[in-house]
Order: structure tokens, then C-alpha cells, then sequence
């Protein structure tokens, strides 16, 4: 085992307090205004936009810095038709007879239903996997820790990076999602996490009256 390779911090900035106070303030107010959307604009987006996300995606914490996260950023309109095709199909079984009753109240004030046109109009979907294992620079196949929770932060960051850049986004959960491995040409070791629904929202693009819990129901300071 080879010890490790250390250099001096170098990028951290420190702000003074006041202006720390004014930098999560302004964040804070920016992230409360992104929506989840359903309804997509079929206008294009640049390229590069999508890739600078996927760069600051890319620079999550992640277990023992193995990355263990792949993007298939998908505009080929007959790919998405077909994950559209099949993923209404895992959609309907869900809605009609997989999902307790339980399930399908809760999702009721969302107005979902197994159709997913937004697959189709969006001009990206984003499928994101976790990766099993890895390649280190010497060829070595290793084994991915933490993959779940690695994937889950780089795909908060990109959902952040996206709203950042002017984008609306969708993070759609078709259950089971082994048909993107098929359908993407991805390996097994490559485990669907998601599908991220990105582009412009619809002129008329509408969103679900909801409320966010308060700081003091979704923290404690011990």
C-alpha cells in the first residue's frame, strides 16, 4: 500500500462573517426558488451548459475519491421515445398494480400518473448510474464503497448546478430501471440511480401548490 500524496490547501477563500451571512442567504433564496417541473419546453439547450453541470457534478465527496458515478446525457430523439415507450410500461404497472394505497395518496396532490410525455419533450435526459467497480490508473478492477450515497450527493450537486445555470429539471424513478442498461448499452456493473429531466419549462408549464418544512422540523442543534 503506497502512502498517500498530500498538498497544502490552496483553494479554500474566507469570507469575512458578515458577508458569509450575506453568500448563504443569497443561496438559500436562489435554491427556494427552483421547482421540480413536469411540462418541458422543446427548446434547445447548448451543449457546453450541460457539460459544466456535469463537471461541477463531478466534484462531489465520494468514498475513498472512486467516482463511482456515470452520466448518459440523452438527446437522440428515438432513445427517448423508446425509454419513454418503456418506461410508461413499468409506470402503468406501478399506478395499477404494484403501489399500496398507501403510496398512491401521497403522490395524489402531485397529479402523477403513469404517462411521461416529458421524457419525449425535454430536449435531455440524464440517466445516472452507480458503478459497481472501478478501473484504477494501473488497469486494477476495485470494488465502489458508498455507492448510493456518492451517486446521491453528485446528483444533488447537479441538480443544483442545473437550477444555478437557468435550467428546470425532473428526477423521474421508473421502477425497475434495468431497461436503461438495455436500452443504453451500459454494463451490469452499472446499477440505474435516476433519470434527470433537464431543458426550459413550458410556457404554460404549471407546478403543484407544496410547502417546505421549516428549519426546525428538519433540524436539531445538539
Amino acid at each position: 500500500m503506497s502512502p498517500p500524496q498530500l498538498q497544502p490547501l490552496l483553494t479554500y477563500v474566507e469570507h469575512p462573517v458578515e458577508e458569509m451571512k450575506e453568500r448563504a442567504t443569497a443561496f438559500r433564496e436562489e435554491m427556494q426558488k427552483r421547482r421540480t417541473v413536469r411540462q418541458f419546453s422543446n427548446r434547445l439547450v447548448p451543449r457546453e451548459i450541460i457539460e459544466e453541470c456535469l463537471i461541477a457534478a463531478g466534484t462531489a465527496p465520494n468514498g475513498a475519491n472512486l467516482q463511482p458515478w456515470q452520466f448518459v446525457v440523452i438527446s437522440d430523439p428515438k432513445v427517448k421515445r423508446e425509454i419513454r415507450i418503456t418506461a410508461e410500461e413499468e409506470e402503468w404497472e406501478f399506478y395499477h398494480r404494484r403501489a399500496p394505497q398507501e403510496w398512491l395518496d401521497a403522490l395524489a396532490p402531485l397529479g402523477t400518473d403513469e404517462h411521461k410525455p416529458f421524457l419525449q419533450a425535454a430536449p435531455y435526459i440524464i440517466a445516472i448510474f452507480g458503478k459497481t467497480h472501478s478501473r484504477l490508473p494501473d488497469g486494477r478492477r476495485v470494488k465502489n464503497y458508498y455507492v448510493n450515497e456518492s451517486v446521491g450527493i453528485a446528483t444533488g450537486f447537479l441538480i443544483a448546478a442545473l437550477h444555478h445555470a437557468g435550467l428546470v429539471s425532473l428526477t423521474h424513478t421508473p421502477s425497475p430501471m434495468g431497461f436503461l442498461n438495455a436500452i443504453l448499452n451500459r454494463p451490469s456493473e452499472e446499477r440505474p440511480f435516476l433519470l434527470l429531466v433537464t431543458g426550459y419549462p413550458a410556457e404554460d408549464a404549471q407546478v403543484p401548490v407544496i410547502q417546505k418544512k421549516p428549519l426546525s422540523e428538519i433540524a436539531v442543534f445538539i
